[in-house]
């Protein structure tokens, strides 16, 4: 494990993180698949992993100050992307690696149709 590639993919995610709300399923989790050479299933841990300290403190404050923070959506969001989070580890561990990558890989494609073509 290169440390320095490791500080350079976070900082890189985190850059685009706070300039257009991305980083762990479009930056972090290709980047360990195809340059670290992580399976699917240890890209996924690892990102959620490293998503459990307040790692866009910083960028959310930033927003937050120049009022583009909805706390009561932020709040209702998080309780259901905790509890979320839980079921779709339970299910994402019990399928092989393959068939993840391929749901990871359909639903990014999905995102970026609707968001190039439909408004």
């Amino acid at each position: 494990m290169n440390v320095f590639l490791c500080i350079l993919l976070g900082l890189v995610a985190g850059v685009f993180s706070g300039l257009i709300g991305i980083g762990g399923a479009i930056i972090i989790i290709p980047v360990l698949v195809l340059l670290f050479g992580l399976s699917q299933h240890s890209a996924q841990g690892t990102t959620l992993a490293l998503m459990v300290p307040p790692i866009g403190l910083l960028a959310a404050w930033t927003y937050y100050k120049s009022g583009f923070v909805d706390l009561r959506i932020a709040a209702l969001v998080c309780a259901g992307f905790f509890f979320g989070g839980l079921l779709g580890a339970k299910v994402a561990t019990g399928i092989s690696d393959a068939h993840l990558t391929k749901i990871f890989g359909v639903v990014l494609l999905l995102i970026s149709v609707k968001m190039i073509f439909f408004k």
